[in-house]
């Protein structure tokens, strides 16, 4: 990465970080998403994502039920929850901006970690986890997104992370997977994988 592109992810977890007073955690120094370009399939680590220790099996605390209506972004989706529509947030967890209605968007990976979400979320039964918080300050639900197929259970926040098209973003009391999720993020980190490849 140069040292402008360092700089620049520097400042935007700065700034994520003073707009919603929540912690963004990298694994290092400047790290961070491409600054420039379009990212491609060649960009991106072939490498497949070990499992992460002390990562959960299975939910641990109250779940719902969901249907999928649209995967928004790497971390958004709309589903409905007990017969109402709602906009829920993962939790721990930040992607690429993919919003085209910002001039500063989509930013590089944006599109891939909306694709990884699609793929991820298509794999079975939708149950949404919650920890403390019920929303965010924009009225999003606030949610573990967690998909069951046959008895196997996937953490798509962790997924994400593991994968490398999220970063670690912790926003307490919200934290209860904290530990698992910057596991997942040095291991996406030391294996190249995803955001943290090589510069499209």
């Amino acid at each position: 990465m140069s040292l402008s592109a360092a700089l620049a992810a520097a400042a935007a977890a700065v700034l994520l970080c003073a707009c919603t007073g929540g912690t963004v955690v990298t694994t290092g120094p400047g790290d961070g998403p491409a600054a420039t370009g379009s990212p491609s399939s060649s960009s991106l680590s072939t490498s497949s994502p070990e499992p992460i220790p002390g990562a959960p099996a299975a939910p641990t605390g109250p779940t719902e039920n969901a249907t999928l209506v649209r995967v928004v972004d790497g971390d958004t989706i709309r589903a409905i929850v007990g017969g109402k529509e709602y906009r829920i947030r993962f939790i721990g967890m930040n992607t690429p901006e993919l919003n085209e209605a910002s001039a500063a968007t989509p930013e590089p990976f944006a599109e891939l970690a909306t694709q990884a979400n699609a793929r991820l979320l298509a794999g079975g039964r939708l149950v949404l986890e919650r920890d403390v918080s019920e929303t965010d300050r924009y009225g999003r639900l606030l949610r573990d997104i967690w998909v069951e197929a046959g008895g196997q259970w996937t953490l798509v926040n962790l997924a994400l992370v593991n994968e490398g098209y999220a970063q670690v973003a912790t926003y307490p009391p919200d934290v209860k997977y904290v530990d698992a999720l910057l596991a997942a993020g040095r291991a996406a980190r030391a294996a190249g994988r995803g955001l943290w490849g090589s510069a499209p």
